[in-house]
């Protein structure tokens, strides 16, 4: 009998950009356009190298991130594509996402090629529809490049077209937050991924923060709370914290993280869950290509995790998602009850930020605003339980081990 083979998502780290926004904190290089050969042929072949440890694996999605993978233009990014489907098994379904931002994704015959390369899905940086609110976070980019790009991936034939939106940027109101979301509900696309802005160390923008005008915490859970309200009535259906979509338009490359999926990662910075094994690659654009060529060390992290011991993970991603935690799944695939979690979930639901629904129990827009608290909480029950257990075995009872 043939074994079935395991799905698998390739991860794609594009690094390069125009310009670093004043938010950013990804890894990625403006003005480095002379290393773009290079990084391509390196992606290529660190691809082919790969290949034959995914041989009992069918790729069913592809994601190009960055950076501004757009910004590499469309014959690197069908080259490497094209890699892929000629070195890996992918399916026919696949679902194969570029990110672009707007100034770099307005020529319709480009898309034409990226479309008819493979590539079925793009996600916009929208960001905002305020010229002026783009400007101040370092955005390159216009709304009416925005509607261009729209236009164009339409023209191209992409049918499935996310744009991601950004609430609590400096200056930002409340009104100014709801025309911006109106005007990406208006341009009509199939997912919206709508996040609170995260200031971060090392950025920018967290050198003057204070003096910003940032939102204060209150103002964004307003913003949030008033996201997930409009895109309900306006038909997207939210699938985690900060994602929404048309029926079956959730992103599936996304999706696998938050299910503890299996995904490949490639380039600098890039994070990977394949084989029982987390590991990440160095944030290193000349450290990438001479590992490639060299085949010497490019890892920052490598860490070997048993199945069993992924129930925190399983616990964290989880609660991201509005599907939650089935207590079935946790005790077929951890072998440990889920009544350690009940008294605490017993008192997230009294409080408005859990319910149990056909068994599963998942976080409401309220509890998603606290959401790293309710984690913490669920891992302190988890911590407890295996105290008990342990404690338990070391004075022989093998009932509590075993049950």
């Amino acid at each position: 009998m043939k074994t079935a083979e395991r799905p698998l998502g390739l991860y794609i780290h594009i690094p390069f950009c125009k310009s670093k926004c004043v938010y950013c904190d990804f890894y990625s290089l403006p003005s480095r356009e002379d290393r773009m050969d290079d990084y391509t042929n390196a992606l290529c072949a660190h691809l082919t190298e790969t290949a034959p440890f995914a041989a009992g694996h069918t790729v069913d999605t592809v994601y190009f991130g960055g950076g501004t993978p757009s910004y590499l233009g469309e014959k690197r990014l069908a080259k490497i594509l094209k890699t892929i489907q000629k070195k890996y098994r992918v399916s026919k379904d696949a679902e194969i996402t570029l990110e672009a931002n707007p100034d770099s994704a307005g020529d319709w015959k480009a898309l034409k090629a990226l479309r008819k390369a493979g590539f079925n899905r793009i996600s916009l940086g929208m960001q905002s529809a305020c010229d002026e609110e783009l400007r101040e976070i370092g955005r390159v980019h216009t709304m009416d490049q925005v509607r261009t790009a729209v236009e164009a991936a339409r023209k191209a034939k992409f049918d499935n077209l996310s744009l991601d939106l950004i609430y609590g940027l400096p200056h930002q109101t409340m009104e100014r937050w709801r025309e911006n979301l109106a005007a990406a509900a208006n341009l009509a696309p199939e997912h919206l991924s709508c996040y609170g802005l995260k200031v971060e160390e090392g950025t920018p923008l967290y050198t003057v923060r204070d003096t910003a005008g940032l939102p204060d915490d209150e103002a964004q859970a307003d913003m949030y709370l008033y996201t997930v309200d409009y895109l309900a009535r306006h038909g997207f259906k939210q699938y985690e914290i900060s994602n929404f979509a048309r029926t079956g338009r959730e992103s599936r490359h996304n999706l696998k993280y938050w299910t503890l999926g299996e995904y490949a990662g490639f380039g600098p910075g890039a994070h990977s869950d394949f084989g029982g094994v987390r590991y990440a690659y160095e944030k290193d654009l000349e450290g990438y290509i001479r590992g490639v060529k060299d085949h010497t060390p490019m890892l920052s992290e490598n860490d070997r995790i048993p199945d069993l011991d992924r129930d925190t993970e399983w616990v964290m991603l989880g609660l991201r998602t509005v599907r939650g935690l089935d207590p079935r799944d946790f005790e077929c695939r951890f072998r440990r009850r889920f009544d350690c979690f009940l008294p605490f979930l017993a008192q997230c639901q009294q409080a408005g930020y859990a319910v149990e629904e056909d068994g599963r129990w998942h976080l409401t827009p309220r509890g998603f605003l606290v959401s790293n608290q309710i984690i913490g909480g669920m891992l302190d029950a988890l911590a407890a339980e295996k105290r008990r257990r342990a404690e338990a075995t070391a004075r022989g009872d093998f009932r509590v081990k075993l049950d």
